[in-house]
């Protein structure tokens, strides 16, 4: 099986899609299996290291001896003391090959016994294999290098030469540390740097680069085989600098190792508060809403201008609560994004920081609708308490109340937005009451119709109606008499255009509270949007009916000249 032993590529005896693929075989040693329904087997010599098996475009290297069906030996790489190297998959080696080392993992060793039809064929080898001969051959797979298609278009091969370490792979918004060397076919060298740093979705240099590092890991090195629509295309490109040219439709071949990366994500969905993690934190753990924490910070302006210090330079960190306005918006959500002992980098656009009117701080002034920046290091937090973490019913109710006075102040504000996460927190507070006393059961029902009515309200003003509809039916689940939660539910059933649903909830509450000015006035204001509807509705089928009857009108005097028309007989 060296250079100078021919073996055809399986495909001249049999297509792909007649054959199943190779896959993990679980087996004992002297075991025999059938691969696949072709007729190869495989039998288990000495088992191999871990799961993993390679794929197709992988590298394999392996040792091997391969003989007839009597014994007699043709070819074995021990012999000549070199290991043999394939693509897997490409037609190199014959079929039962390509299909059977597929199942093998590192180390392992197996006997294939490889029908006429996944070797030589009709035609065999001469001298040394005859016309179909079925083959035995002695595999140990002793490694295999990763190639990967990459972009699943043939564009862009990826092999891997260093492993890197964990799991995570950079994304579009993270700044990548680089080293590369990108070469020609004939080896000429056009481009090499070190310690290059680039935004991976702005790229850098070709196409490729950026596309290949989201497939890498920290302190991974991998050889690209790049074709010439992730290069420099149809053009090419001229010479410049320290920079070779590269000619019109050029394959490179690109080394690439991935240094490091920062991690950049947007905090906020508008994408107006951006934070960049310059040093990774500890372990999982997050501040929650209400978290006690304290942290080092430097805020500037966009001209460098440094507006407020703390923990730096002799001054004391800053503490707060998070999520309680005691900060800008921004630095709020940032912080329950970092874990202890990170630093970040965080970019607030205007409406998370000093808003139109800016502000005067501790060093300098914010001008009005600035974009600010904070080096901010989160020394510590100590989380605010979850349900779990209370240990008798009644401070469950104690804690139900207070975030329910703090929803309510934020309703008053006009922040409903932070009112629904403290109403929803209430709830959650109170949610399972089955250990409660009598007496803490009628308490806690009081605390969910409250924070569920409040909710819905804050909902209603949000725009958010089915989740109003929703948070009243659970009121009403409790109390069936409830006129805020028939109200209100009314009012989101008016709004999701569902005026029959809306006018029972109406008209229930006007039985129930007859007098309720709040009630009567929807109720109005339901009748006209009844009224409205059905005229719409009326003209819609006076429309539909006048064009039906026109229709058959026109219908009846293309008809007239006909003999058998259906008046005919009358």
């Amino acid at each position: 099986m060296d250079e100078d032993f021919d073996i055809p590529a399986g495909d001249e005896f049999m297509d792909d899609d007649e054959i199943e693929s190779g896959a993990p075989v679980t087996m004992k040693v002297g075991e025999e299996k059938e691969i696949g329904s072709g007729g190869l087997k495989k039998k288990l010599l000495k088992e191999g290291d871990g799961w993993d098996t390679p794929e197709s475009g992988d590298e394999v290297e392996v040792h091997y001896t391969g003989t007839l069906l009597d014994g007699t030996q043709f070819d074995s790489s021990r012999d000549r003391g070199t290991p043999f190297k394939f693509t897997l998959g490409q037609g190199q080696v014959i079929k039962g090959w390509d299909l059977g080392i597929k199942t093998m993992k590192k180390r392992e060793n197996a006997v294939f016994t490889i029908p006429a039809d996944l070797a030589y064929g009709e035609a065999g080898s001469p001298p040394t294999i005859p016309p179909n001969a079925t083959l035995k051959f002695d595999v140990e797979l002793l490694s295999w290098v990763s190639v990967k298609d990459i972009c699943k278009d043939g564009g862009i091969f990826k092999k891997i030469v260093k492993e890197g370490e964990k799991w995570e792979n950079p994304k579009d918004l993270d700044e990548v540390i680089v080293n590369y060397e990108v070469r020609l076919e004939d080896g000429t060298l056009v481009a090499k740097s070190e310690g290059v740093e680039f935004k991976v979705e702005d790229g850098h240099f070709c196409p490729a680069l950026s596309k290949a590092v989201k497939t890498m890991k920290k302190g991974e090195k991998v050889v690209l085989t790049v074709k010439p629509e992730y290069g420099f295309g149809e053009k090419g490109k001229p010479a410049s600098g320290d920079q070779g040219a590269v000619p019109a439709n050029a394959t490179l071949q690109i080394t690439l190792e991935l240094l490091s990366w920062k991690v950049v994500s947007n905090v906020t969905d508008d994408k107006k508060v951006v934070k960049k993690i310059l040093t990774e934190g500890e372990g999982y753990e997050r501040p929650n809403e209400g978290a006690v924490v304290q942290v080092n910070l430097i805020g500037r302006l966009q001209d460098g201008t440094v507006f407020i210090k703390r923990g730096h330079d002799g001054t004391d960190p800053l503490d707060f609560k998070a999520d309680e306005e005691q900060v800008i918006d921004g630095l709020d959500r940032v912080v329950m994004t970092m874990k202890k002992g990170e630093v970040a980098l965080v970019t607030i656009a205007p409406e998370y920081a000093f808003g139109p009117n800016g502000s005067e701080q501790e060093l300098a002034v914010v001008p009005p609708n600035a974009t600010v920046t904070y080096e901010i290091e989160l020394n510590s937090f100590i989380k605010d308490k979850e349900s779990w973490d209370m240990t008798t019913t009644q401070e469950k109710i104690e804690a139900a109340g207070k975030k329910k006075e703090e929803g309510n102040a934020f309703f008053k504000a006009g922040k409903y937005k932070k009112a629904v996460k403290r109403y929803e927190k209430a709830a959650k507070f109170i949610e399972y009451d089955t250990n409660f006393e009598e007496e803490e059961k009628k308490q806690a029902k009081a605390l969910k119709i409250t924070c569920n009515l409040n909710n819905a309200a804050c909902q209603l003003k949000l725009k958010e109606f089915k989740q109003a509809e929703k948070l009243c039916t659970k009121v009403l689940e409790l109390e069936s008499t409830n006129v805020k939660a028939l109200y209100r539910r009314a009012q989101a059933h008016m709004n999701l255009a569902d005026l029959d649903l809306a006018e029972i909830d109406i008209k229930k509450a006007l039985e129930i509270d007859p007098d309720n000015k709040d009630v009567k006035l929807t109720y109005k204001v339901l009748k006209e949007k009844i009224k409205e509807y059905n005229k719409k509705d009326a003209k819609f089928y006076g429309n539909m009916f006048a064009k039906m009857t026109k229709s058959s009108a026109n219908k009846a005097a293309t008809n007239e000249a006909e003999p058998m028309s259906v008046d005919s007989k009358a």
